[in-house]
């Protein structure tokens, strides 16, 4: 069986360490979390009103900084023999965590533990599926699920004459639309967050293009990267062209880039339907569009899930996976959930919650705000559009964002960015496997 160094940490960690206990650990249950801003704000909420429905368990939210941070930070703790008990990973982490299996506990035997049955049914089925091994079992809780959609200034869009009811659909009227509006005289025209996670996982899933083998890791961890194809490089070098005169800003490798949309520097922003509520909170006049593709027959596919889940290490008491157990079940509820999605942009992960959603007449009301369910469900997915799963996901993507740095910077083109990156990534897919 595959062991991914981090996994190897993970389980040398674990044969030596002691089951958590102690006075606080009973009652205390820490959750640790990369959700900053407006999203911060409703994880404090949450647990708030968990804590207050009840006086046997706390759940007490730490910020551990950004996805990748967090993921590190656990990583760390759990060798220190001082994990939480709840740790929120980031979708890129999951083949990571995946690998680890005896430093967790699959969250269907921590609700077991707790006299609770979990149903993946009652969940949508691309998140569901992206949380579980191969025969189904679930092992992570979908919290926060995000799909990536356009976000668009209409004062800025006036002021460039085009029309601010109308989000661009595809990459050639995004393109236009970019110039358009550094023409009229605004700082910046195009902006994304996550370049690999949008522009090019979820690019390729999109236009329903391979992204590597194997369906993309998900069918086998032996993968071969393929988002050097034709495709990727035109896309990517539209970018860089855009780059050359600042019609396209690069903000960074996480979700920075949110910041040049909501200071009013850019007009378009390629984002996750989770970073809804620092846009709304900045008081901007916006648009909401669905993520942009390349004109094609059978175009647009369907995108994958983001965002992340909450998973629970091994090693903890009975009375720890009890209280955890319970804060799932309240998790669950179809109020909360449907709540979560509306406030954060989030997207609901139980079809109850949907419904829910959709019965109120929320989307009447709030235009654009299904757009992340129906981009993710309007399709069955292919094999290239189930999702992206590597051994070592981060590493790759590390690999991905210092070649487009180096790409952006005017150091190489698209096509050497997009190689070097194939030729590493695959090296380190193989490193990782042969651990």
């Amino acid at each position: 069986m595959f062991r991914h160094p981090i996994a190897i940490g993970f389980a040398t960690a674990f044969l030596s360490s002691t089951t958590a206990g102690g006075a606080y650990a009973a009652t205390e249950l820490q959750w640790w979390h990369a959700m900053a801003g407006a999203n911060n704000e409703v994880v404090d909420q949450l647990a708030k009103e968990f804590n207050e429905s009840q006086t046997n368990y706390k759940i007490v939210p730490v910020f551990k900084g950004t996805y990748p941070e967090a993921l590190n930070a656990g990583i760390a703790a759990f060798r220190a023999k001082k994990s939480p008990a709840i740790l929120q990973v980031f979708d890129a982490g999951s083949g990571v965590m995946m690998g680890a299996e005896g430093a967790i506990m699959p969250v269907a035997e921590v609700l077991e533990k707790g006299g609770y049955k979990f149903n993946k049914d009652e969940y949508l089925p691309g998140i569901a599926a992206y949380y579980s091994r191969p025969d189904g079992t679930m092992l992570s809780f979908p919290y926060n699920s995000s799909s990536p959609i356009l976000y668009y200034n209409k004062d800025l869009f006036k002021k460039a004459g085009l029309d601010p009811e109308a989000a661009p659909k595809t990459w050639p009227e995004v393109i236009e639309a970019a110039k358009k509006i550094k023409a009229s005289g605004a700082a910046c025209g195009l902006t994304s967050t996550w370049l690999t996670w949008i522009q090019t996982e979820n690019f390729a899933a999109w236009n329903n293009l391979s992204y590597g083998s194997n369906e993309n890791g998900l069918a086998g961890t032996d993968v071969k990267l393929s988002f050097n194809s034709p495709d990727f490089v035109k896309h990517f070098q539209d970018i860089a062209d855009l780059a050359k005169d600042g019609t396209f800003r690069y903000g960074g490798r996480t979700s920075e880039a949110k910041q040049l949309f909501t200071s009013g520097e850019c007009a378009i922003l390629t984002e996750s339907s989770g970073g809804l509520g620092d846009i709304v909170k900045s008081g901007m006049n916006y648009g909401i569009g669905q993520l942009p593709y390349e004109p094609g027959e059978g175009r647009p596919q369907n995108t994958i899930p983001g965002g992340a889940s909450l998973w629970v290490f091994a090693g903890k008491s009975d009375a720890e996976y009890k209280g955890i157990a319970e804060f799932f079940h309240f998790l669950s509820q179809t109020k909360i959930q449907a709540r979560l999605h509306q406030v954060s942009g989030y997207m609901p992960v139980t079809m109850a919650a949907y419904e829910e959603t959709k019965k109120s007449g929320f989307y009447e009301k709030n235009p654009g705000r299904e757009t992340p369910i129906l981009q993710m469900m309007g399709k069955a997915p292919t094999e290239n559009s189930k999702g992206v799963r590597l051994v070592n996901l981060p590493q790759v993507r590390d690999i991905m964002n210092e070649e487009f740095e180096a790409m952006l910077a005017g150091k190489q083109d698209a096509k050497a960015a997009l190689d070097k990156a194939v030729e590493r990534g695959n090296a380190a897919i193989q490193q990782a496997i042969a651990q």
